[in-house]
Order: C-alpha cells, then structure tokens, then sequence
C-alpha cells in the first residue's frame, strides 16, 4: 500500500493543524494504522495509533489531550488533528499502516510508511 500525508506546515505555539494520510490499495479498512514523527537529531518516535475500525485508539503521553486520530475508511484516510501545538512538536510526521484486525504501536510492527510531512511550531 502506498502511503501520502498532506497538511503539515509552520504554526504558531497554540496553533492546529490537522495531517492526512491517503492509502492506495483495497486493505485500508483492515490496516491498523499509525503516526509517528522524527525531531532533527533524534530518533524517530511513536504519536498516535487506531485499529482497523477506529474502535482502539493509542497515543503518546506527551500529546494526548491535544492530538485525536481519527480515520474514514471510505476515503481511504487516516487523519491527525493536533490542537495547542508546541514548539517541540516540530518534527517530520510519517504515517505508517499494516494489515491487521488490531492496534499497532511498535514501528518495527508496521509494514508501508508515507513519505513524511513537515510539522514546524515556532514560539
């Protein structure tokens, strides 16, 4: 499956964005999927995740109550709101799927990555 994120930008501590994930292929509906971002100089770590049918949702400590992953498998999209950005938010976010009935969190664990789009959050 091939994997293309759209709305990252430069905002303003405080600021929303909302990132969007469009799969190619017919398994979206049966993937699990994921957003995970990368900082300059840091490894690259795990933001959010939903199960197939949007039943299971995951997040990282540090974003929750301020990012919601949602998903519309008629459109084949998987979406990240981000609310009340902060400056260390800033990071290249990549969305990532995987075939399965479940709930996925482990990088190692997904199989298809997007290309990545810029996050920038100045103070």
């Amino acid at each position: 499956v091939q994997l293309v994120e759209s709305g990252g930008g430069s905002v303003q501590a405080g600021g929303s964005l909302r990132l969007s994930c469009v799969a190619s292929g017919r398994t979206f509906s049966s993937s699990a999927m994921g957003w995970f971002r990368q900082a300059p100089g840091k490894e690259r770590e795990f933001v959010a995740a939903i199960s197939w049918n949007g039943g299971s949702t995951s997040y990282e400590d540090s974003v929750k109550g301020r990012f919601t992953i949602s998903r519309d498998n008629a459109k084949n999209t998987v979406y990240l709101q981000m609310n009340n950005l902060k400056p260390e938010d800033t990071a290249v976010y990549y969305c990532a799927a995987r075939r399965t009935f479940g709930i996925l969190t482990n990088q190692a664990d997904f199989a298809s990555w997007g290309q990545g789009t810029q996050v920038t959050v100045s103070s």
